[in-house]
């Protein structure tokens, strides 16, 4: 390892040395002495913490058996890996887009929407097995180690020359987002590593190549990119370089796994795309059945629905209004911590009621490191629970969004409309094939409430016009 440090870094440099040269670790999947600047107890505290967040931010999938059924899949193979002692754990969560993704230490998660693609047991190894992959092999760690690295290197050049202290900020931002997603050498060695995985569990790798065709045509044609795809770069052909490893493989004796009708039976009501009873918008109105409310955001701005909170932005995307739960803490209570943060100043608020519900409504102004904001935050309170809207612009613009921001706040009201009220998700249903047909046919007997193409990729068929025998399975779409 040869290491090069700018001249007069003096000091700096000896001591950046000596913390690299104790840096190095034996990376368990090669063997190699490689940079390590994240000790293992560091990697699994991370890894669990993120955990934890992400199931808050996204949610876990309410089906228990499902979800051991995951974890019974994946838990072997992590076990037989070369990192068997991390505290392994795998999860589906109840997001409708198409990802799978691990973190540091050991915990994998899978998404619903991901689920709702695959055809078979095998398919679903092969993705636990590539995300196992990046963590035996330390990928992440691998990651962060290079982002401190490049950061030593930034603090040490504005050891040299303080006048670049103004960039440290800006520089790490960019040095986190520049490390963020795996290289083309992590993928090809997490699709390795996957292959080896799934094949020691006796799963037929050929399933590796039908999800990643699967995975591919998804977004072939389309504007939006499966997320799995998006974070996990393409290195070069995938189908083909499994294909590859196939050919140089030894087959052994007796039967490989690939288990699709049992896999199939477990998805049976899985929800397919997104839950509308975790929100749904009718153009710019927000309703949450659930939780029993609506909620107006302005004309033509653009909104999304998350776990957490419900936003939008204005046309121009220099305001924002979001909504999000403030727990039980009564309005009053919970505007006086809001407003007790440093860096706001208060402006006023008044104690009324919102459509019938307690409220507190408070005017702010606050610096933030780009400019000085202003707006609203409005608490307010329906079934024990408090909701918090905050809507702010540029404090030079106020005076234009004011109206908005009040006619946005005073929309907020309790939903009574049954049909909102029971409106119920999609779901994957399955049907025994009586006779054989063509999905054409199958879509006539048995309609779907997605387009044919779309049908086609969840049932992995090439085209409409595919023939599927008489006694097989086959996945449609209800509206239920």
């Amino acid at each position: 390892m040869t290491l090069n440090f700018p001249r007069g870094s003096g000091a700096f440099s000896r001591a950046a040395l000596g913390l690299l040269l104790v840096a190095c670790a034996t990376n368990p999947v090669t063997g190699k002495r490689e940079l390590s600047l994240v000790s293992e107890s560091q990697e699994i505290q991370m890894g669990l913490q993120a955990a934890k967040e992400a199931a808050t931010q996204m949610g876990v999938y309410p089906d228990s058996q499902l979800q051991r059924y995951v974890n019974a899949l994946g838990m072997p193979m992590a076990k037989a890996s070369e990192r068997p002692d991390l505290p392994w754990s795998f999860t589906v969560i109840d997001d409708p887009m198409v990802n799978a993704f691990a973190l540091p230490g050991g915990p994998l998660f899978v998404t619903r929407g991901i689920l709702a693609y695959m055809n078979s047991e095998a398919e679903l190894v092969s993705v636990l097995g590539h995300e196992i992959g990046h963590v035996t092999a330390k990928h992440s760690v691998s990651q962060m180690s290079k982002s401190q690295l490049a950061q030593i290197g930034l603090v040490g050049a504005m050891i040299v020359k303080p006048e670049l202290q103004q960039f440290g900020n800006l520089g790490s931002q960019a040095l986190g987002l520049m490390f963020m997603k795996f290289g083309r050498d992590d993928e090809t060695e997490a699709d390795d590593l996957g292959f080896r995985y799934m094949t020691k569990a006796s799963y037929d790798p050929a399933e590796m190549t039908e999800m990643f065709r699967t995975l591919a045509r998804t977004s072939a044609g389309s504007e939006s990119t499966p997320e799995w795809l998006s974070t996990h770069p393409d290195p070069g052909n995938r189908v083909n370089k499994t294909q590859e490893r196939i050919a140089a493989w030894t087959r052994p004796a007796g039967a490989l796994k690939v288990n699709r009708d049992a896999f199939l039976q477990r998805i049976d009501g899985l929800i397919f795309g997104e839950d509308p009873r975790q929100g749904f918008f009718q153009q710019q109105v927000f309703y949450h059945p659930q939780l029993r409310f609506r909620f107006d955001f302005p004309s033509g701005w653009r909104t999304q629905n998350a776990p957490s909170q419900v936003a939008g932005v204005s046309t121009a995307q220099d305001a924002i209004v979001v909504l999000s739960s403030a727990g039980a803490t009564a309005p009053a209570q919970a505007a006086s911590q809001f407003m007790s943060q440093q860096g706001i100043q208060s402006i006023g608020s008044s104690n009324n009621s919102i459509n019938g519900m307690p409220a507190t409504v408070a005017q702010f102004r606050a610096q933030t490191e780009q400019a000085v904001i202003a707006g609203y935050a409005a608490f307010i309170q329906m079934d024990g629970a408090t909701y918090q809207i905050l809507a702010y612009t540029d404090q030079s613009r106020i005076s234009s969004y004011d109206g908005v921001f009040r006619g946005a706040i005073g929309s907020f009201q309790r939903v009574t409309d049954t049909r909102v009220l029971s409106v119920k998700p999609q779901r994957v249903r399955l049907v025994k094939l009586p006779s054989a047909m063509t999905l054409t046919q199958f879509q006539q007997q048995y309609p779907s409430a997605i387009p044919l193409e779309q049908l086609a990729l969840i049932n992995g068929l090439d085209s409409a016009t595919s023939s599927m025998p008489a006694g097989s399975w086959v996945k449609r779409v209800v509206a239920e």
